[in-house]
Protein backbone atom coordinates (compact mmCIF):
# COMPACT_ATOMS: atom_id res chain seq x y z
CA UNK A 1 0.00 0.00 0.00
CA UNK A 2 2.86 2.16 1.11
CA UNK A 3 4.74 1.54 -2.57
CA UNK A 4 1.66 2.07 -4.11
CA UNK A 5 1.05 5.46 -2.82
CA UNK A 6 4.79 6.21 -3.28
CA UNK A 7 4.27 5.57 -7.03
CA UNK A 8 1.56 7.53 -7.12
CA UNK A 9 2.97 10.67 -5.44
CA UNK A 10 6.31 10.08 -7.98
CA UNK A 11 3.97 9.77 -10.70
CA UNK A 12 1.73 13.11 -10.02
CA UNK A 13 4.91 14.99 -9.42
CA UNK A 14 6.55 14.17 -12.57
CA UNK A 15 3.38 14.54 -14.40
CA UNK A 16 3.17 18.73 -12.80
CA UNK A 17 6.97 18.95 -13.80
CA UNK A 18 6.03 18.05 -17.39
CA UNK A 19 3.38 20.86 -17.43
CA UNK A 20 5.43 23.16 -15.83
CA UNK A 21 8.71 22.68 -18.35
CA UNK A 22 6.13 22.74 -20.90
CA UNK A 23 4.52 26.00 -19.79
CA UNK A 24 8.02 27.60 -19.62
CA UNK A 25 8.75 26.89 -22.61
CA UNK A 26 5.43 27.83 -24.50
CA UNK A 27 5.85 31.06 -21.94
CA UNK A 28 8.81 32.51 -23.36
CA UNK A 29 8.90 35.71 -25.61
CA UNK A 30 9.46 35.60 -29.25
CA UNK A 31 12.82 37.60 -29.59
CA UNK A 32 13.04 39.83 -32.66
CA UNK A 33 16.27 40.44 -33.29
CA UNK A 34 16.76 44.72 -34.37
CA UNK A 35 19.67 45.83 -36.06
CA UNK A 36 20.09 49.82 -35.75
CA UNK A 37 22.37 52.78 -36.02
CA UNK A 38 24.29 53.33 -33.31
CA UNK A 39 22.87 57.02 -32.96
CA UNK A 40 19.14 55.31 -32.46
CA UNK A 41 20.59 53.90 -29.46
CA UNK A 42 18.67 55.81 -27.04
CA UNK A 43 15.41 56.23 -28.64
CA UNK A 44 15.35 52.89 -29.66
CA UNK A 45 15.58 51.27 -26.00
CA UNK A 46 12.61 53.61 -25.44
CA UNK A 47 10.23 52.40 -28.37
CA UNK A 48 11.65 48.96 -27.07
CA UNK A 49 10.61 49.01 -24.27
CA UNK A 50 6.82 50.93 -24.71
CA UNK A 51 6.43 48.35 -27.27
CA UNK A 52 7.11 45.67 -25.32
CA UNK A 53 4.74 47.02 -22.82
CA UNK A 54 1.81 46.22 -25.90
CA UNK A 55 3.36 43.19 -26.97
CA UNK A 56 4.31 40.89 -23.99
CA UNK A 57 4.37 37.41 -26.10
CA UNK A 58 7.41 39.50 -27.87
CA UNK A 59 11.01 40.93 -27.51
CA UNK A 60 13.18 43.59 -28.78
CA UNK A 61 17.26 42.56 -28.84
CA UNK A 62 18.85 45.40 -29.97
CA UNK A 63 21.97 45.49 -31.73
CA UNK A 64 23.89 49.13 -32.35
CA UNK A 65 26.62 50.58 -34.19
CA UNK A 66 27.67 51.60 -36.98
CA UNK A 67 25.16 51.44 -39.91
CA UNK A 68 27.81 49.64 -42.32
CA UNK A 69 28.99 47.78 -39.74
CA UNK A 70 25.63 46.14 -39.08
CA UNK A 71 24.84 45.56 -43.11
CA UNK A 72 27.90 43.45 -43.02
CA UNK A 73 26.75 41.42 -40.39
CA UNK A 74 23.65 40.65 -41.81
CA UNK A 75 25.47 40.11 -45.00
CA UNK A 76 27.58 37.39 -43.34
CA UNK A 77 24.24 35.60 -41.84
CA UNK A 78 24.05 37.32 -38.60
CA UNK A 79 19.99 36.59 -37.28
CA UNK A 80 18.55 39.95 -38.06
CA UNK A 81 14.90 40.98 -38.02
CA UNK A 82 14.60 44.46 -38.89
CA UNK A 83 17.22 46.87 -40.07
CA UNK A 84 17.82 50.48 -39.12
CA UNK A 85 20.31 52.62 -40.95
CA UNK A 86 21.36 55.99 -40.42
CA UNK A 87 21.39 56.37 -44.49
CA UNK A 88 19.95 55.11 -47.72
CA UNK A 89 23.70 54.37 -48.46
CA UNK A 90 23.43 50.93 -45.98
CA UNK A 91 19.59 50.05 -47.07
CA UNK A 92 21.06 49.85 -50.43
CA UNK A 93 23.70 47.59 -49.93
CA UNK A 94 21.49 44.98 -47.96
CA UNK A 95 19.18 45.18 -50.86
CA UNK A 96 21.79 44.94 -53.49
CA UNK A 97 22.54 41.41 -51.15
CA UNK A 98 18.81 40.49 -51.81
CA UNK A 99 18.33 40.88 -48.26
CA UNK A 100 15.39 44.04 -47.72
CA UNK A 101 11.84 43.24 -47.96
CA UNK A 102 10.74 46.00 -49.97
CA UNK A 103 7.01 45.94 -49.08
CA UNK A 104 7.89 46.96 -45.70
CA UNK A 105 10.74 49.63 -46.32
CA UNK A 106 10.94 53.15 -45.19
CA UNK A 107 11.93 56.55 -43.93
CA UNK A 108 11.36 56.77 -40.20
CA UNK A 109 13.05 59.69 -38.95
CA UNK A 110 15.93 62.47 -39.95
CA UNK A 111 18.87 63.83 -38.34
CA UNK A 112 20.90 66.59 -38.55
CA UNK A 113 24.86 67.60 -37.46
CA UNK A 114 25.99 69.73 -34.92
CA UNK A 115 30.02 70.41 -33.83
CA UNK A 116 31.01 69.53 -30.11
CA UNK A 117 33.53 70.86 -28.14
CA UNK A 118 34.28 69.35 -24.40
CA UNK A 119 32.07 70.92 -22.36
CA UNK A 120 35.61 73.06 -20.36
CA UNK A 121 37.39 73.54 -23.30
CA UNK A 122 39.69 76.43 -23.68
CA UNK A 123 40.16 76.20 -27.56
CA UNK A 124 37.89 79.07 -29.47
CA UNK A 125 36.10 77.05 -31.59
CA UNK A 126 32.91 80.11 -32.89
CA UNK A 127 31.93 77.79 -35.96
CA UNK A 128 32.28 75.65 -38.89
CA UNK A 129 35.26 77.87 -39.80
CA UNK A 130 37.47 76.95 -36.83
CA UNK A 131 37.77 73.50 -37.59
CA UNK A 132 40.01 74.36 -40.48
CA UNK A 133 42.41 75.95 -37.78
CA UNK A 134 46.02 74.85 -37.73
CA UNK A 135 46.93 72.47 -34.68
CA UNK A 136 43.07 71.51 -33.80
CA UNK A 137 42.45 68.25 -32.42
CA UNK A 138 39.29 67.19 -34.82
CA UNK A 139 37.56 63.40 -34.87
CA UNK A 140 35.08 62.10 -37.47
CA UNK A 141 33.33 59.22 -38.22
CA UNK A 142 35.23 57.39 -41.01
CA UNK A 143 34.02 57.59 -44.28
CA UNK A 144 32.44 54.79 -44.51
CA UNK A 145 29.79 55.59 -41.56
CA UNK A 146 26.75 57.75 -42.34
CA UNK A 147 27.91 60.26 -40.36
CA UNK A 148 31.13 60.71 -41.51
CA UNK A 149 30.06 61.02 -44.87
CA UNK A 150 27.28 63.43 -43.59
CA UNK A 151 30.08 65.22 -42.19
CA UNK A 152 32.46 65.42 -45.24
CA UNK A 153 28.92 66.37 -47.31
CA UNK A 154 29.00 69.60 -45.27
CA UNK A 155 33.00 70.50 -45.79
CA UNK A 156 32.21 70.11 -49.56
CA UNK A 157 28.98 72.28 -48.81
CA UNK A 158 31.19 75.17 -47.29
CA UNK A 159 33.50 75.52 -50.00
CA UNK A 160 31.09 77.92 -51.40
CA UNK A 161 31.82 79.74 -47.96
CA UNK A 162 35.11 79.25 -47.01
CA UNK A 163 37.02 78.36 -50.43
CA UNK A 164 37.98 75.84 -52.21
CA UNK A 165 41.17 74.42 -49.84
CA UNK A 166 38.67 74.33 -46.81
CA UNK A 167 37.90 70.86 -46.58
CA UNK A 168 41.49 69.64 -46.95
CA UNK A 169 42.43 72.28 -44.03
CA UNK A 170 39.66 70.86 -41.78
CA UNK A 171 40.93 66.90 -42.84
CA UNK A 172 43.82 67.96 -42.18
CA UNK A 173 42.83 68.56 -38.33
CA UNK A 174 41.47 64.77 -38.20
CA UNK A 175 43.02 62.62 -35.61
CA UNK A 176 40.97 59.57 -35.91
CA UNK A 177 38.28 57.72 -37.88
CA UNK A 178 35.80 56.53 -35.62
CA UNK A 179 33.03 53.52 -36.76
CA UNK A 180 30.24 55.38 -35.22
CA UNK A 181 28.78 58.34 -34.03
CA UNK A 182 29.30 57.43 -30.32
CA UNK A 183 32.63 57.00 -30.45
CA UNK A 184 33.29 60.41 -31.81
CA UNK A 185 30.85 61.44 -29.10
CA UNK A 186 32.89 59.88 -26.49
CA UNK A 187 36.38 61.21 -27.28
CA UNK A 188 35.39 64.70 -27.50
CA UNK A 189 33.12 64.09 -23.98
CA UNK A 190 36.79 62.67 -22.54
CA UNK A 191 38.87 66.02 -24.01
CA UNK A 192 40.80 63.51 -26.22
CA UNK A 193 39.38 65.73 -29.04
CA UNK A 194 39.26 69.52 -29.32
CA UNK A 195 36.24 68.84 -31.72
CA UNK A 196 33.92 66.06 -33.52
CA UNK A 197 30.77 66.56 -35.75
CA UNK A 198 27.91 64.10 -34.35
CA UNK A 199 24.56 64.23 -34.63
CA UNK A 200 22.37 66.49 -33.06
CA UNK A 201 20.54 63.80 -31.50
CA UNK A 202 23.49 62.61 -30.08
CA UNK A 203 24.77 65.84 -28.62
CA UNK A 204 21.82 66.27 -26.61
CA UNK A 205 22.25 63.11 -24.95
CA UNK A 206 25.72 64.19 -23.55
CA UNK A 207 26.17 67.31 -20.08
CA UNK A 208 29.96 66.69 -21.11
CA UNK A 209 30.00 68.53 -24.61
CA UNK A 210 28.90 72.03 -25.84
CA UNK A 211 27.41 72.31 -29.25
CA UNK A 212 27.91 74.75 -31.46
CA UNK A 213 25.01 75.01 -34.85
CA UNK A 214 26.14 74.46 -38.24
CA UNK A 215 23.83 76.89 -40.59
CA UNK A 216 20.96 75.45 -42.19
CA UNK A 217 22.30 76.29 -45.48
CA UNK A 218 25.75 74.44 -44.72
CA UNK A 219 24.01 71.72 -42.67
CA UNK A 220 22.77 68.48 -44.29
CA UNK A 221 19.75 66.45 -43.69
CA UNK A 222 20.54 62.91 -42.57
CA UNK A 223 17.48 60.30 -43.33
CA UNK A 224 16.65 57.12 -41.68
CA UNK A 225 15.63 54.11 -43.20
CA UNK A 226 14.28 50.61 -42.43
CA UNK A 227 12.81 47.17 -43.40
CA UNK A 228 12.39 43.97 -42.10
CA UNK A 229 15.19 41.61 -43.37
CA UNK A 230 14.30 39.12 -46.38
CA UNK A 231 15.40 36.58 -44.01
CA UNK A 232 13.71 36.86 -40.48
CA UNK A 233 13.20 33.88 -38.88
CA UNK A 234 9.62 36.26 -37.45
CA UNK A 235 8.61 38.40 -40.08
CA UNK A 236 5.12 38.64 -38.53
CA UNK A 237 6.78 40.08 -35.47
CA UNK A 238 9.42 42.09 -37.21
CA UNK A 239 6.74 43.72 -39.08
CA UNK A 240 4.78 44.42 -35.67
CA UNK A 241 7.86 46.30 -34.41
CA UNK A 242 8.36 48.34 -38.33
CA UNK A 243 5.04 49.24 -37.88
CA UNK A 244 4.82 50.47 -34.53
CA UNK A 245 8.10 52.78 -35.17
CA UNK A 246 6.13 54.10 -38.48
CA UNK A 247 3.09 54.80 -35.68
CA UNK A 248 1.98 58.09 -34.19
CA UNK A 249 3.16 56.23 -30.79
CA UNK A 250 6.28 55.63 -31.88
CA UNK A 251 6.91 58.64 -33.92
CA UNK A 252 6.31 60.52 -30.53
CA UNK A 253 8.97 58.72 -29.05
CA UNK A 254 11.62 59.03 -31.78
CA UNK A 255 10.44 62.81 -31.91
CA UNK A 256 11.20 63.12 -27.62
CA UNK A 257 14.46 62.07 -28.42
CA UNK A 258 15.02 64.77 -31.06
CA UNK A 259 14.89 63.20 -34.58
CA UNK A 260 12.75 65.13 -37.57
CA UNK A 261 10.14 63.46 -39.14
CA UNK A 262 10.54 61.52 -42.00
CA UNK A 263 8.89 64.36 -44.34
CA UNK A 264 11.98 66.51 -43.18
CA UNK A 265 14.26 64.23 -45.46
CA UNK A 266 12.87 64.66 -48.38
CA UNK A 267 13.47 61.37 -50.03
CA UNK A 268 12.50 58.21 -50.33
CA UNK A 269 14.45 54.67 -49.89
Amino acid sequence: MLMRNLRALLLGLAILAGLSACGSATSAPTQVNVFAAASLTDAFQAAAHAFQAEHPELEIVLNTAGSQQLAQQIIAGAPADVFASANIKQLQVLADAGLVDAATQAIFASNRLTIIVPAQSSVSITGLASLAQPGLRLVLAAEAVPVGQYSREVLQKARAVYGAEFPAAVLANVRSNEQNVRAVLSKVALGEADAGIVYTTDAASSKDVALIDIPDALNVVAVYPLTRVRTSAHPEAAKQFVDYLLSPAGQAILRSYGFGAPAAAGAQP
